[in-house]
């Protein structure tokens, strides 16, 4: 079945500039340290070279979470049932995506992305893959509540969020969003959410500067974009992609490093980087059991089921938004 006409519910300026992007690129390079929110990462370029870091060999997320996929089917089929309308916040992958539609037999599939070119191809290709399955795309800023398409009101909900992309948020920007899957989704859905796990230092600071530099071509994206878009002349020949392990917070840091100190204007305004100043451009926290609970429960959702892959790497939970109590 094609896909249906998408909603767009992005503001963006006449030149087709997201207004947010522009407010939250200008903000955080006013900043002490200077910092752009991880979602700018995504424009259709972002996208894709994310696509490329999944494939690279340290980048073992991917492969962990997809074997949760592969080998839960039955569990998953158990816990969630069939008929439901699968919410997928971020543009379906074309292997991990397929794999829980395929578990579970939904009524409805509604990719959310505020990447309108990247979400319109994943859901055309999700469409041809499921000839029979609805799906609804919709163009949207996920952050913050979103109207979820009138032919699946009455379908029960499934909140789909792999990846560990609420790994990519400090705690009370991924408790905001997880509140806002909340009041998007309904009391009585449910929500399959990837967290990655605390492991060896090695092993992360790998995953986030692999060999081959496709991370950091990532990261050199969102500085090209913000030159793009915004106007800007930032020099790219003076950054650097940096990984870091921060034990404090568990997680991953990435930060475009100034080799030497360095000038430029984003959206007619000057700025200024001394030499071995950075743009904190991501984090990635990691997670243990009990962490992740504490997040889904401050974000409204109670922890229901907990898959591991078999090197304990990764983790997929299934968690319900039951109604709110007043009371222990």
């Amino acid at each position: 079945m094609a896909t249906k006409e998408g909603l767009k519910l992005v503001d963006k300026d006449e030149s087709g500039v997201d207004n947010a992007f522009r407010a939250d690129v200008v903000l955080g390079l006013l900043q002490p340290q200077k910092a752009v929110p991880a979602r700018w990462l995504y424009d259709d370029a972002g996208s894709q070279l994310f696509e490329d870091i999944t494939q690279v060999p340290e980048y073992y997320p991917t492969r962990a979470e997809t074997e949760i996929l592969r080998e839960q089917g039955a569990s998953f089929a158990e816990m969630i049932g069939e008929g439901c309308a699968v919410v997928e916040f971020g543009s379906g992958s074309s292997v991990k995506t397929p794999l829980l539609l395929s578990a579970i037999g939904p009524g409805a599939y509604v990719p959310l992305d505020i990447s309108g070119d990247f979400l319109r191809a994943a859901a055309a290709d999700l469409a041809v893959k499921f000839p029979g399955l609805p799906v609804y795309p919709v163009e949207a800023d996920f952050m913050r509540r979103v109207e979820l398409p009138e032919q699946i009101a009455a379908m029960p909900k499934l909140g789909f969020f792999p990846g560990s992309t609420i790994g990519n948020m400090v705690a009370c920007t991924a408790v905001d969003l997880l509140r806002n899957m909340r009041e998007t989704l309904g009391v009585g859905a449910q929500l399959l959410v990837g967290m990655d796990l605390i492991k060896d230092e090695s092993i992360l600071v790998a995953a986030y500067d692999d060999a081959a530099g496709v991370t950091a071509e990532f990261n050199y994206n969102l500085a090209r974009r913000i030159n793009r878009e915004l106007g800007g002349n930032i020099p790219l020949e003076h950054l650097h992609h940096e990984a870091r392990w921060n034990d404090e917070n568990a997680r991953i840091e990435m930060h475009l490093v100034a080799q030497s100190d360095i000038a430029f204007s984003v959206d007619g305004r000057e700025f200024a980087m001394v030499a071995g100043e950075t743009i904190h451009t991501e984090n990635s926290h990691k997670f243990d059991r009990r962490t992740s609970n504490m997040l889904l429960l401050a974000g409204g959702w109670e922890p229901q089921v907990r898959w591991l892959d078999s090197e304990r790497r990764f983790s997929l939970l299934l968690a319900e938004a039951k109604p709110n109590r007043s009371a222990p």
